[in-house]
């Protein structure tokens, strides 16, 4: 149980929209994820919670429960670590600080960019500003959805595979904190915090096991484990830890809209996981309908 209510789900808790990388609405990302059956969904959108108001009042008149939730950037030497923060306080001091900061050289670091491909392409700043919604955290895929805008590219997904390809000289890196200090502010702030799509290319790209151990020790919830880029020898890795610790497992979708082919409800969390992550979350509440 949860608050008195129980979950019939199912539950897919890692839906993004134009607010960060996605292409939809954020009441337009909860239309399609009840059209596929869902019936508790986060919006988690990279390093902002400024789609949560029409999440929760779109995922609500249709009858589905919303749980406030972001994907905040963060970092572990050289891998990027993407970090699934639920029912945080949004005006926590410390966390509010550390997603301006990230969003604002997001900013500055897709500014440099576009200037790198202006020098060779037909690229303005101004394209990019076309492709992004009011209060978008900016980021790589507005870049790709310019160049497919200028008919340089014809997806989103051919942008990547060439101009954005980190081999043709025009990436940059952005600012993101160590995982330890990610993990430390969403605790910080009441909320759950759960490594997404943590094993993308099995044991060379997943952090060490004995700084997961660490983050365990301060507050890390659980894993996301049923998603599709995950390896199924990571899986089984981070399953043995799982049972050690008595861990968090969710599934989600990681939905784009039209930014990828994932679609909603593809892989869906457990009612048990859900009412745990909303009884760990301190700093809002889930939206019932």
């Amino acid at each position: 149980m949860a608050g008195g209510r129980r979950f019939e789900g199912p539950s897919d808790l890692h839906l993004h929209s134009v607010h960060s990388d996605g292409t939809e609405s954020a009441a337009r990302v909860m239309t399609a994820a009840h059209s596929r059956g869902l019936r508790t969904v986060a919006l988690t959108d990279h390093d902002t919670t400024s789609g949560w108001a029409e999440a929760a009042e779109a995922a609500t008149s249709l009858g589905m429960t919303f749980l406030p939730g972001m994907e905040l950037s963060a970092r572990n030497e050289w891998r990027s670590v993407h970090l699934l923060a639920y029912l945080f306080d949004p005006d926590d001091p410390g966390l509010r600080a550390e997603m301006e900061r990230i969003r604002d050289d997001r900013v500055g670091r897709a500014e440099r960019i576009v200037r790198s491909i202006g020098r060779d392409y037909p690229l303005t700043w101004e394209d990019v500003m076309e492709q992004t919604g009011d209060g978008a955290t900016v980021g790589r895929p507005h870049i790709a959805d310019a160049l497919v805008a200028r008919g340089l590219v014809g997806s989103r997904g051919e942008a990547f595979d060439t101009i954005l390809h980190p081999r043709e000289g025009y990436y940059e890196g952005h600012y993101a904190p160590d995982v330890e200090r990610a993990v430390d502010l969403v605790v910080a702030a009441g909320g759950a915090p759960v490594v997404a799509h943590p094993t993308p290319s099995g044991r060379a790209r997943m952090m060490p096991l004995p700084l997961l151990e660490q983050l365990i020790g301060r507050g890390l919830a659980g894993f996301e484990l049923d998603h599709r880029e995950n390896t199924e020898e990571g899986k089984r890795i981070l399953r043995r830890l799982v049972d050690k610790h008595d861990l968090i497992v969710t599934g989600s979708s990681d939905y784009h809209g039209l930014g990828k082919p994932n679609v909603p409800g593809e892989n869906t969390t457990r009612d048990e996981m859900v009412e745990r992550i909303i009884a760990l979350g301190t700093g809002s509440r889930p939206v019932y309908p």
